[in-house]
C-alpha cells in the first residue's frame, strides 16, 4: 500500500517543525522540497524522533551560477546545463543522505523556442544518464516531473504523461522514475486512471490536488476515490503526495484525506 505524505506547506517552521507536526496530525511522511538553509541534521534527528520521514527533496544548489543553469528558465533542455545538473546533485544527495530522503524531484526547464524538440528530449536523457554514477550505490532515486503549461508553468517543456515516460525508459534505470502529478495531468490531458495504469512501470512517485484551484482532493472535478483506489490497485507501494494548498483547517482536512484512501 502506498503512503501518504503532508504538503510541507500545510504546517509551519522548518524541516524539523514539519515534521513533527506532520507526525502528530498522523502522517508517516512529509514533503516540503527546497532544503537549502535547513538544519538538516535537525531534522534528521526529528524523523529518528517520529518515524515520519521526508518523502522527497528538490534537486538545489548553494551556488547560484550552478542553480541559475539548472532552474526552469534554462534547465537540462540545454546542453550546457548537463555539469550543472550533477553539481547540483551532488550537493542533493548529501542532504537527501543526511535526512534518510530517498526521492530527489527534477524538472526538464522551459521549451527552447527554434531549437527541436528532438534535441531537447535528448539533452533531457543524457543529463539524467550522466547522474546515473552519482546515483550508483545511494539507493537514490530521480523523480522526474511534467508539469501543466496552461495554468501554472507557462513554457514548460515537459508535460505529457507518454514523453516523460518515454524519457524514463531511454535513461533505463530503474534510479530514474517518472513522478506523476494528478493535478497537472488532468489539466494537461485527463485520462489519469489509464495513464497511470499505461506507464505504471515508469512511475515512481505521486503528487496529487485538485483542479480547479490546487487544492486538496474532494475540493474540484477529480473523483479522487476511484484515484487513490487506481493507485493501490497498481500495487504501488511508494508516497502520494499532498501537493497542494487547504480550503479547511489542516486537522479537519487531515481526517478527511485518510478517509477517503479508506
Amino acid at each position: 500500500m502506498f503512503t501518504l505524505s503532508c504538503s510541507g506547506g500545510w504546517v509551519p517552521g522548518g524541516f524539523a517543525e514539519k515534521i513533527r507536526a506532520a507526525a502528530a496530525l498522523g502522517y508517516r511522511a512529509i514533503e516540503p522540497l527546497c532544503w537549502l538553509g535547513e538544519d538538516l541534521p535537525a531534522a534528521r534527528a526529528a524523523i529518528l524522533e517520529t518515524g515520519c520521514t521526508i518523502s522527497a527533496i528538490l534537486i538545489q544548489s548553494a551556488d547560484a551560477t550552478t542553480a541559475q543553469l539548472i532552474n526552469n528558465s534554462h534547465g537540462i533542455v540545454h546542453e550546457d546545463a548537463c555539469k550543472a545538473f550533477c553539481r547540483a546533485l551532488g550537493e542533493t544527495i548529501a542532504a537527501a543522505q543526511v535526512l534518510g530522503c530517498r526521492n530527489i524531484v527534477v524538472t526538464s526547464g522551459n521549451e527552447r523556442p527554434g531549437v527541436p524538440r528532438s534535441v531537447q528530449h535528448a539533452n533531457i536523457v543524457a543529463a539524467l544518464r550522466a547522474a546515473l554514477p552519482l546515483l550508483a550505490g545511494t539507493g537514490l532515486r530521480l523523480v522526474l516531473e511534467p508539469l501543466n503549461v496552461l495554468v501554472d508553468h507557462q513554457g514548460y517543456y515537459l508535460t505529457t504523461t507518454a514523453e516523460g515516460a518515454e524519457i524514463i525508459r531511454e535513461v533505463a534505470s530503474p534510479q530514474v522514475l517518472l513522478l506523476y502529478d494528478v493535478y497537472h495531468q488532468q489539466i494537461t490531458e485527463g485520462n489519469l486512471i489509464n495513464n497511470m495504469q499505461t506507464y505504471a512501470a515508469e512511475i515512481g512517485h505521486f503528487h496529487v490536488g485538485d483542479v480547479p484551484g490546487r487544492k486538496e482532493p474532494g475540493t474540484g472535478e477529480i473523483n479522487y476515490k476511484n484515484i487513490f483506489k487506481a493507485i493501490a490497485e497498481l500495487g504501488f507501494e511508494g508516497f502520494v503526495v499532498f501537493e497542494c494548498g487547504l480550503t479547511e483547517p489542516v486537522e479537519v482536512v487531515t481526517q478527511k484525506m485518510f478517509a477517503l484512501v479508506q
